[in-house]
């Protein structure tokens, strides 16, 4: 009777389907490499994007760099994001635009906001 009591509690808890892994690292992994060494991540946020034929995420990016050859590097990665090829398996790239870009002048630093939209590839 035990071990019924133990099977049945088992199956209670354990989830019909494991959950699947994003994009999103190979992603931060692309953009960063990108950006190049000088970059540094801020901060990263994702969220569910759907169309009526289309299903995926739209993930928000925030990069930072300091120093006037970071500077000059943030710049050259802001001129290459729209026009990269991303290889993210089962995935495609449907845009990566620049939103905004903050510059201090007195602390050669700039603050880089990105979105790209990932859409799931079947």
């Amino acid at each position: 009777m035990q071990s019924e009591l133990t099977r049945e509690m088992r199956r209670a808890f354990v989830p019909a389907k494991a959950p699947t892994r994003g994009p999103w690292l190979r992603l931060l992994s692309e953009v960063l490499g990108l950006a190049g060494s000088e970059a540094d991540l801020l901060s990263h946020a994702e969220r569910d994007w759907a169309s009526a034929t289309f299903s995926g995420a739209r993930h928000t990016i925030v990069l930072a760099f300091e120093g006037a050859e970071a500077v000059t590097k943030g710049e050259a990665f802001i001129a290459a994001l729209p026009d990269h090829e991303f290889t993210i398996p089962r995935h495609l790239v449907a845009d990566a635009a620049v939103t905004s870009v903050e510059h201090r002048q007195d602390l050669p630093r700039m603050t880089v906001h990105i979105e790209v939209l990932v859409l799931v590839d079947y």
